[in-house]
């Protein structure tokens, strides 16, 4: 899948000589990190570009893998259902195996339809029908 971020002008600031950002659907101040860069751009594509409603996405949301607990970085809801499931990584980290078995694991706790894998240039995405996995190359309208 190719998502092209759009331009986009964040609220930074710093607090004790660390940079922070403003997240657009927790309101609050976050630690800006490589992956919280790439979560907040796709946030911003959520939200501007495909029309989700901001009310509808959970960030960081717990989950719970047996006795562990787990966080999704970002998950969207349709129907009051976990319908988008997107896993944040790095710029610089690859996707690999491991990153799309990941989401496989979350997905087993969750069962949303589309599952998202993301590094901000890289992006896989999958939908689930049934018990077939096939990849897609964009976004649904909501």
């Amino acid at each position: 899948m190719n998502i092209q971020f759009p331009k986009y002008e964040p609220q930074l600031k710093t607090v004790d000589q660390k940079p922070q950002i403003r997240c657009l659907v927790r309101k609050k101040w976050v630690a800006f990190t490589k992956e919280e860069w790439v979560r907040q751009n796709w946030l911003h594509y959520l939200i501007e570009v495909m029309k989700y409603p901001a009310s509808l996405i959970a960030v960081e949301k717990e989950i719970h893998l047996g006795e562990l607990k787990k966080r999704v970085d970002i998950l969207v809801y349709k129907n009051s259902a976990p319908w988008i499931l997107i896993e944040c990584k790095e710029q610089d980290i690859a996707l690999s195996v491991q990153t799309i078995q990941q989401i496989l694991t979350y997905q087993t706790v969750l069962q949303s339809g589309i599952l998202i894998v993301s590094n901000g240039n890289d992006t896989k995405a999958f939908q689930i029908i049934g018990t077939q996995i096939q990849q897609i190359t964009q976004l649904p309208k909501y």
